[in-house]
């Protein structure tokens, strides 16, 4: 679409007092396995129950998250991970505290690997996101379903990646543990291979990943190597640009077509670095933001 230098310089004006952003914030929730409505409750070892248990104080859990179970994600600009969030039954009456640490990144592996002995390997992790502390009285919901998460430090999403979540729960101290088979049992998706876990009632998996026997995951070290992963609430924001279809509905004016342009007056094909976003509307008007991607 052409326009005269006069005309663009008009529209440049105008833009230059808009505050508006042609850019909308959004967010969305991806559920891994029957989240809203879980049907399947696991009921075996606490080594293989994962994020966490109650059963013993200290715990540590890593999760994978595929591509595959990614692809709402596909084709949303400037995704951003931002909270996470995990469904349990209570089947316990004790009073739970735990501080919990929660590390995200990106990975291109879809799968934890194994070493030469066969023996699967946690990975090594950083980009700490999350740090909280849950205090809660079991009796209030027991029998009942409950969650369990936060939000997160937002982590940038590359599309075809995977991401790797590590969390690290530890009990204030070592008798805050729930008795026998009290302990509540979160649901699953049965998803299996995904996930790993870490029990020991008194050293942290903190400690453990700095210690000799890391990164090995075995039953003699209190390791689960072929958990089921949990249903999972990923909470997520992603950006949206208005105005950019052709037949789209904006202030009640049909958009004819969208124009890029950067400061100098040159079109582009896309909005890049600061940009003024022309929009003409079928009736011949047009208006203009400024836009910074």
């Amino acid at each position: 679409m052409f326009y005269s230098m006069k005309k663009f310089y008009m529209i440049l004006a105008a833009a230059a007092a808009l505050t508006v952003s042609a850019q909308t914030q959004k967010m969305g929730n991806i559920y891994v396995g029957n989240y809203e409505e879980p049907t399947e409750i696991y009921n075996g070892s606490f080594f293989d129950m994962a994020p966490t248990n109650f059963y013993l104080a200290h715990t540590g859990a890593q999760m994978i998250y595929t591509p595959d179970m990614l692809t709402e994600l596909d084709g949303k600009q400037n995704v951003m991970i931002a909270g996470l969030y995990f469904k349990f039954n209570d089947q316990t009456f004790e009073e739970i505290s735990r501080t919990c640490k929660i590390y995200v990144q990106q990975i291109d592996e879809t799968e934890f690997a194994i070493n030469q002995d066969g023996i699967k390997q946690f990975f090594t992790f950083d980009n700490l996101v999350g740090e909280e502390t849950f205090e809660m009285d079991m009796l209030d919901f027991y029998g009942e379903d409950h969650e369990i998460g936060t939000t997160i430090e937002p982590v940038a999403y590359t599309p075809g990646k995977s991401l790797l979540v590590t969390m690290v729960f530890d009990a204030l101290d070592d008798d805050n543990c729930t008795m026998g088979s009290d302990y509540a049992p979160f649901y699953t998706s049965g998803i299996r291979g995904k996930a790993m876990t870490y029990t020991d009632n008194h050293i942290s998996f903190l400690d453990f990943a700095e210690g000799n026997d890391f990164p090995n995951a075995t039953a003699m070290l209190g390791c689960g190597s072929n958990v089921e992963l949990p249903v999972t609430n990923i909470q997520y924001t992603y950006e949206q640009s208005q105005g950019t279809g052709v037949n789209e509905m904006v202030n009640g004016k049909t958009v004819a077509g969208v124009s890029y342009f950067n400061m100098a007056g040159q079109e582009m094909p896309q909005a890049n670095g600061l940009t003024i976003m022309v929009t003409t509307y079928t009736d011949g008007s047009t208006s203009a933001v400024k836009v910074v991607r």
